[in-house]
């Protein structure tokens, strides 16, 4: 049963050398990357590994009230910030697995909507996406299409 870990000095290295497929390189950051980005945000970022056993089979960074429009102070937004699931793991349920977390974590903080952002284009996660309940809002952040999933109980 995967389950999630934070980040520590013991396992950073593991997660920095975490990768996806080729062809998926253009659609998702470095693990290190995010990593950087969580150290510079830490009062947004949810940095977690996903691990099988004693195994990290894949990353996800969370995002917990972020301001998402300037001129709207209040809209505050959560959600899947990034998600890499090694190459030779996927196709496991650990993507499920990770969106599942996001979504629990959440709903614990009292969200009722989470948000995530993909690249559109061949092998690209719109699918997967899509899948697992989020629908597109029509707006687009960064030249990514933004999605929305409603938590239900």
């Amino acid at each position: 049963m995967p389950r999630l870990v934070r980040i520590t000095q013991d396992n950073v290295e593991a997660a920095c050398r975490l990768t996806v497929r080729p062809e998926q390189e253009k659609f998702v950051s470095p693990v290190a990357w995010s990593l950087a980005e969580a150290y510079a945000q830490p009062e947004i970022a949810w940095p977690r590994l996903i691990v099988e056993g004693d195994e990290i089979v894949g990353f996800l960074m969370g995002f917990f009230d972020i301001g998402w429009h300037p001129d709207q102070p209040d809209d505050l937004r959560s959600g899947l910030w990034r998600l890499n699931i090694a190459a030779e793991h996927q196709g496991r349920g650990y993507g499920r697995f990770a969106v599942r977390a996001v979504r629990d974590e959440a709903r614990a903080r009292g969200r009722d909507r989470v948000y995530t952002t993909w690249e559109p284009g061949r092998d690209g996660p719109e699918a997967f996406y899509l899948k697992l309940g989020f629908d597109p809002t029509g707006e687009i952040s960064g030249g990514q299409v933004v999605g929305v999933c409603h938590l239900t109980e």
